[in-house]
């Protein structure tokens, strides 16, 4: 039986799709240019806040709410033209979700190195 970890399916995520900075992310949010979409469960949000202008969808939904005929991008206004730029706590995730919307058929979608924890230290606004 060879089963991969989850460390090997994100090495091999991380080949396939696109890893941008915090920075990069930040610049991109101040000009419009995307949405940021937070993967991360609501206990993790709850405890450690959210960053401003950022949509939530957990990952076990992420599949089924950005579809483009969705109630969540329907009622949200998601503008799934822009760039969907993905982000969890520290990165491993979100690489695995971007890898999943390339798969559903997203073309520009890239996914925060670092995450969270890079974000709140690269000035994002996290709200509490």
């Amino acid at each position: 039986m060879n089963i991969k970890s989850s460390q090997t399916l994100v090495k091999e995520a991380l080949i396939e799709i696109t890893t941008i900075s915090p920075s990069q992310a930040l610049e991109m949010s101040n000009n419009n240019e995307c949405n940021l979409i937070d993967i991360r469960d609501t206990v993790e949000l709850q405890k450690l806040g959210r960053i401003e202008n950022s949509f939530h969808i957990s990952r076990g939904l992420l599949e089924f709410s950005i579809h483009p005929e969705s109630a969540y991008v329907q009622n949200n206004n998601l503008d799934i033209n822009k760039e969907i730029v993905l982000f969890c706590a520290a990165g491993g995730r979100s690489a695995l979700a971007a890898k999943t919307l390339k798969e559903m058929g997203f073309e520009k979608v890239s996914h925060i190195e670092g995450g969270f924890e890079n974000m709140s230290n690269s000035g994002f606004k996290v709200i509490k």
